[in-house]
């Protein structure tokens, strides 16, 4: 058998490799699948600095008593899954001590940055911002969840599939809507009273344990 050079040797996995990495390109952007590291996620503080630099409306503290809703279009392919009027209900079930720090809740639009590093929410100050999903209700991702991720998902009805190298997470009108009322809202209303961590990791296992508590709990009538 003849012998390849070392050159050789190490040139053709990388040729591949290469070959490899830009078909998969093509398949993800035909399928308009988000990065592989874009799971959408939760905001907060850390990400909307230069991680998280999509266009937005930042609302300074202005000591208001009252919330103020922003509506603004969720744009092309998108839908805000909640209205106004459906958070403000939800909003009006918490205990008052939780809620007389917030001024303003924002539906904001879904933008082209902010696909590459989607959020469900974000707070800031004493802000709410709650971002677009797929008008299809279905995501597509270019990597399996993790276990975590599963689990909330299904908490609210949600369902994860694979579909050959994607992953696609299914909702309905019904779960969306619970999932961004009793999940996506409450963990930023728990970020807006969390007074005393500071550290990310500590700051989410906080908002986390408000959103089971004071979100999915409550709405079953579990507390």
């Amino acid at each position: 058998m003849k012998r390849t050079s070392g050159l050789k040797q190490r040139s053709r996995p990388v040729h591949r490799s290469q070959h490899v990495k830009k078909q998969r390109a093509r398949r993800h952007r035909r399928h308009n699948a988000l990065p592989t590291a874009a799971y959408r996620r939760r905001g907060n503080t850390d990400i909307a600095t230069e991680a998280f630099n999509a266009p937005e409306v930042w609302h300074e503290p202005t000591g208001c008593e009252s919330i103020r809703y922003v509506t603004e279009s969720a744009g092309a392919g998108f839908v805000h899954p909640v209205t106004a009027d459906e958070v403000a209900d939800r909003i009006s079930e918490l205990p008052e001590k939780f809620t007389h720090g917030i001024e303003v809740i924002q539906f904001s639009p879904m933008t082209h940055k902010r696909n590459l590093f989607p959020c469900y929410g974000m707070q800031w100050g004493p802000s709410v911002y709650l971002y677009p999903i797929e008008e299809s209700l279905v995501e597509l991702y270019v990597r399996p969840p993790r276990p975590e991720q599963v689990i909330e998902a299904q908490m609210y009805g949600g369902q994860w599939s694979q579909e050959g190298e994607l992953w696609r997470l299914t909702w309905t009108e019904e779960t969306i809507s619970d999932f961004y009322l009793n999940n996506v809202l409450i963990h930023e209303i728990g970020h807006i009273n969390d007074e005393r961590n500071t550290n990310f990791n500590d700051r989410e296992r906080y908002a986390n344990w408000f959103a089971i508590e004071y979100g999915f709990r409550a709405s079953r009538g579990r507390r």
